[in-house]
This record gives C-alpha cells, sequence and structure tokens, in this order.
C-alpha cells in the first residue's frame, strides 16, 4: 500500500525543456495573431482599416528571432522534445520563406478585400493562422507535428477559398476544396497510423529505424503509399490534383496565389521531412513512387495548360506541372550525392524561386483584371502598350517560369538537372529527359501570354496606364527584385540552403 502511495504521489507529467530563443518566432506570431484577434473584437470598424498593415507587421516582427538565430550558427541546430522539434539554417530558411510569402499576399490582398464585400479582417486572421502552421511545419520533425500542422494550414484555406460567398464559383471551389482535402487528409492519416504502428513512436527518426527492420514489409508499402497520397494532394500532383483548377479559379485571387505558393511550398516542406528522414531506409519503395508522380504531373500539367484560354486556369496547371518539377529529385534521394547537390537543396531552391516569380505573376494578374474585369489570355492583348512597365515585369515572370536565363526559374530548373544527372542513374537520367521535354512544352504557353502583350492588339477599353495602388506596387517590386537577383546571383540562393541536407543528419 504504501509503494502505491509512493507512485500517486510522483509527479505524471514532467515539462520538457524548451528554447524560448529557439520558438520565439512561432510563439510572436501566435501572440500577435491573437492581438488582431482581440484589437478586432473591442475596436470594430475603428480599426479594421488597419488590420492589414498590421497583419503585415505580424509577419515581420518574427524575422527579428529568425535573425538573432540565423547569426548564432554556432549553436544550431536547437532540438527539442527528443528530437520532435528541430530549429536549424535549414527551417530558419523555409521561416522566412513563409513569414515574407504571407507579407506579400497581404499587399496583394489589401486593395482587392477592400473594394469588395467581405469579411476582411477575419481574411487577414485566416492567413496568420495558416502562415502559423507554415512556420511550425519547418522545424517538425514529428507525425503529429506534421499533421497537425497540415491541418492548421489546410482548414483556414478551406474557409478562404469561399470567401465570396456570393459567388457560385468561389463557393464550389471551397467545397471542392474541402472534402478533397479531407478525404486525403483521412487517407494520409490512416498511412501515419500504421507507421506509428511499426515504430511505437511518432518522430521520424524512430520511423526510419523501424522500417529498417523490414518486418511485414506489404504492409509497410502500404503505409508509405497512404501517406504519398496525402501529400500528394497538399501539393497538387496528378492524378490528386483535379481540385487545384476549380478552386484557383473560385478563389479570391489573392488567396490562389497564397494556394500556389505558400501552401504548395508547405505540403513540400512536410514531404522533404517524412522522405528523406521517415522513408530514408525505403528508397527501392519510395522512389518509383515519386518517379511515376513526377512524370505525371510535369507532364498531365503542361499539356493541359496548353488548352487553357484562362490564365488563373493556365498558372493552376502550370502549379501542377511544376509540383512534378519538385518532385522529381525525390525520385533519386536514395543515391549518393556531394556537397550541396542534393535533393532537398534542389527542392528548397526551387520553392524559394518559385515564391518569387509565382507571386509576382498573380500581382500582374489581379493588376490586369482591375481593368479588364477579365481573366481570359485575350484580355492581355496590347499591355506593352498602354502599361509598359507591367507587361515587361509579367514577361519577366513568364521567362523565369519557363526558365528562360537570365531570371531566377533557369537556375532552379538547373539544380533540378544538376541532382537527377549527377549519378548517371537510369531513373535520373530518364526523368531529366521528360523535364527538358516538358520544359519545352510550357515554353509555348508561357510565351503565349508574352505574345498577346507584345503584338497583339489590345481589347476594346479605355488604354490609360494601369494605376498601381502602393500595396500591389510593393509586392511587385519585392517580387520582381527577387526573380532577377536569384537568376543573376543564384549563389545567394545556394548560399540560404546550403544546410538542407536532412539526409545526412
Amino acid at each position: 500500500m504504501l509503494t502505491l502511495f509512493a507512485q500517486i504521489d510522483q509527479p505524471a507529467f514532467v515539462r520538457p525543456d524548451i528554447d524560448w530563443h529557439a520558438v520565439a518566432p512561432e510563439l510572436l506570431l501566435l501572440g500577435l495573431g491573437a492581438l488582431l484577434t482581440m484589437l478586432d473584437l473591442i475596436f470594430l470598424d475603428r480599426i479594421r482599416r488597419f488590420i492589414p498593415t498590421l497583419t503585415g507587421l505580424a509577419f515581420l516582427v518574427p524575422l527579428i528571432p529568425i535573425l538573432t538565430l540565423w547569426s548564432q550558427s554556432d549553436d544550431l541546430p536547437r532540438v527539442m522534445f527528443d528530437g520532435a522539434y528541430v530549429v536549424d539554417r535549414y527551417s530558419l530558411a523555409l521561416k522566412v520563406l513563409f513569414l515574407l510569402s504571407g507579407y506579400v499576399v497581404v499587399l496583394l490582398s489589401s486593395d482587392y478585400m477592400a473594394e469588395g464585400d467581405y469579411y476582411d479582417s477575419e481574411y487577414y486572421q485566416l492567413i496568420s493562422a495558416s502562415i502559423l502552421g507554415m512556420v511550425v511545419m519547418s522545424s517538425a520533425r514529428d507525425l503529429v507535428s506534421i499533421f497537425i500542422a497540415l491541418e492548421l494550414i489546410s482548414i483556414p484555406a478551406y474557409l478562404m477559398a469561399a470567401w465570396r460567398k456570393r459567388d457560385l464559383k468561389s463557393n464550389e471551389a471551397g467545397l471542392k476544396f474541402m472534402l478533397m482535402g479531407v478525404f486525403a487528409s483521412g487517407i494520409m492519416l490512416y498511412g501515419m497510423s500504421l507507421l506509428y504502428g511499426f515504430a511505437g513512436d511518432t518522430r521520424l527518426s524512430a520511423v526510419a529505424e523501424a522500417l529498417d527492420r523490414g518486418e511485414s514489409a506489404p504492409l509497410i508499402t502500404l503505409a508509405i503509399v497512404f501517406t504519398a497520397i496525402g501529400f500528394g494532394f497538399k501539393v497538387s500532383a496528378v492524378p490528386f490534383h483535379s481540385w487545384a483548377p476549380d478552386t484557383y479559379e473560385g478563389a479570391p485571387t489573392p488567396l490562389t496565389a497564397f494556394l500556389a505558393v505558400a501552401s504548395k511550398s508547405a505540403g513540400f516542406v512536410a514531404l522533404i521531412a517524412i522522405v528523406l528522414v521517415g522513408f530514408s531506409t525505403q528508397a527501392d519503395v519510395v522512389e518509383p513512387l515519386m518517379w511515376v508522380l513526377a512524370a505525371l504531373s510535369m507532364t498531365v500539367g503542361n499539356l493541359i495548360a496548353i488548352r487553357q484560354t484562362n490564365i488563373v486556369r493556365m498558372l493552376a496547371y502550370s502549379g501542377i506541372a511544376q509540383a512534378g518539377y519538385m518532385l522529381a529529385p525525390l525520385a533519386v534521394y536514395g543515391e549518393t550525392f556531394e556537397g550541396t547537390t542534393n535533393p532537398a537543396n534542389a527542392i528548397v531552391n526551387y520553392l524559394l524561386v518559385y515564391a518569387a516569380m509565382n507571386l509576382g505573376a498573380f500581382a500582374v494578374v489581379i493588376l490586369v483584371a482591375r481593368k479588364t474585369r477579365s481573366g481570359e489570355i485575350s484580355s492581355y492583348g496590347g499591355l506593352m502598350n498602354y502599361s509598359p512597365g507591367l507587361g515587361a515585369a509579367m514577361t519577366l515572370f513568364l521567362f523565369s517560369l519557363a526558365g528562360v536565363p537570365p531570371v531566377g526559374g533557369w537556375w532552379a530548373k538547373f539544380q533540378i538537372f544538376n541532382v537527377l544527372t549527377q549519378n548517371a542513374s537510369w531513373a535520373g537520367i530518364s526523368l531529366a529527359i521528360i523535364v527538358a521535354v516538358n520544359s519545352v512544352i510550357a515554353a509555348f504557353y508561357y510565351l503565349n501570354v508574352a505574345k498577346q502583350m507584345w503584338f497583339m492588339p489590345a481589347p476594346d477599353l479605355d488604354h490609360t496606364p494601369i494605376r498601381l495602388p502602393a500595396p500591389l506596387a510593393t509586392a511587385l517590386a519585392i517580387t520582381l527584385v527577387a526573380t532577377i537577383v536569384f537568376g543573376i546571383l543564384p549563389g545567394i540562393v545556394g548560399d540560404l540552403s546550403d544546410f538542407t541536407s536532412l539526409a545526412a543528419r
């Protein structure tokens, strides 16, 4: 009996050690998001016009502890919760990507929301919650934290996709996105539950050790396939892409930019961690799966994009093809790589450049639609005549998406080719050929938009230059400078992602 009471008196829970400096970006973002909600509830309409500015600041302030952590590189990585949460240069670079992407999306959204009949304060609060999930995702090395972060990213996005309540297309976008997302999450969660059953632990490192023992190989394959299906939906890979075109077209255009860049990037961050850490010993199963997903995504995405007449749907299918390019390095991740030429490095390089060029392209789409009231590619006719600055910027973004030097997209694709061809394996060489062929196909529809702007007559409308509101002009300037700098000085991107070799840990 005394022994029983002694056991009861022992503490049931011991709080783990927390590095408060390492989690300061997450705590700041959480606190500032809660503060915005409280201010909106207390002051109502008196503060609502300042909410976009305050939200932008809420995304910039967490950059301060990120920079201080980066400057203390000798103390990295910082590991918490027995390896379930890791703060290193890889995660810090991705947190910068997500926070700056969120800031640019706020700039794209401010005039769009102010001019429509929308609940704008709630919109920014949902964006803040979704960005918080992405920041957490950057450091997550545990099945539970990865799943929670993914749902924190996704649930606000389901709501924002249907933000135009009186628009049937927006309602369809939100409903289709939610139903497909919930279905994919259920499949992914089933796969993760099998992984936990094998490992008895949710940490990715423990999962890798359990899978390496090779017991119950058919069930291991099933767990990997189910988990990959869930992530395939998140990154809009074929054949799990059907939600993307309708959701992109029906959702508010700034949210489309958000889904196309930040949300897709978060899915890839989780996929990198799962594959390179959790499935590090299962290359014989994962590599063929990734090969098929990459080849299908880039080929189907590009072939369907050619036939699109709406620029948002064209960019949606383009995004599916771009997901294929980013999946390609995972088809050879089990091979040996030297230096910074490795799958994680190539994918993160692509994510950084893709964020800049795609957000810039959507900024132009928003500006042109404000004037033409159309999303058709034909409405871009004569843009160089009446708004040459905007036309030149869009041309650079299109060239970058196509991988034409000297803008950033060429370096991103070069990194992909470098990884695929370094070891001269059949899988890598064959996929590199498919990437090359699809890059030529993609150039056709990107340059078709450029042809409309440069050589086709303008539609019948007022041919005065397009007015650039200050927030949109700022977003355009940030993305344009980043796209050009990444292409001319690619070493800047390399310096950010030299530390992304998760497989080396």
